[in-house]
């Protein structure tokens, strides 16, 4: 069920005119008959994101019913953690299933669903809370910038982030 702070991430992203929200429409048009993973192997952009849901057993789930939004880490961001990071993630399935479906929220929120507002707490999949806020002309989510919104898949949305996001509880690092 989307909530109305959902709705709040959606009307954030919308109202705020970013450059890559309409490309991400196009892209997200063509790609809706493709699910969150799909969608995501096919921009070439995620694969570290794709190795990491493959890693945790998260694969189903995404291609699952859904709907889904996913807060998606580029490669870049990911390259933004510190050295032995990802492969110790990689061996630790429980520690990065935490840490993905922090990125996810159930239900489908569009950047345009949202009307008025500055400010979401949405809960995510694995039970903690987003700080979606919007200033200056960007949306950020936890620190992250929202680089592209609204790339529409058969079974919900993907956001692309420029960070990876981390629950308050999470520990990385070598």
């Amino acid at each position: 069920m989307i909530t109305k702070s959902l709705y709040a991430v959606a009307a954030l992203a919308a109202s705020l005119s970013l450059p890559a929200v309409a490309s991400g429409q196009a892209h997200g048009t063509h790609q809706a008959s493709k699910d969150i993973v799909q969608t995501a192997v096919g921009a070439g952009t995620f694969n570290t994101l794709v190795a990491a849901v493959k890693a945790a057993g998260l694969v189903e789930t995404l291609q699952g019913k859904g709907p889904f939004t996913v807060f998606a880490p580029t490669d870049e961001a990911f390259a933004k953690l510190p050295a032995g990071t990802v492969e110790g993630l990689l061996a630790n399935p429980k520690q990065l299933a935490k840490i993905l479906t922090f990125h996810v929220v159930p239900g489908k929120v569009m950047a345009a669903d949202i009307v008025k507002a500055k400010r979401a707490t949405p809960t995510t999949a694995n039970g903690g809370t987003l700080d979606v806020v919007a200033s200056d002309g960007r949306v950020m989510v936890n620190g992250a910038k929202v680089v592209t919104a609204d790339v529409v898949a058969s079974n919900g949305v993907i956001h692309v982030i420029d960070t990876v996001l981390l629950p308050p509880s999470a520990t990385v690092g070598e």
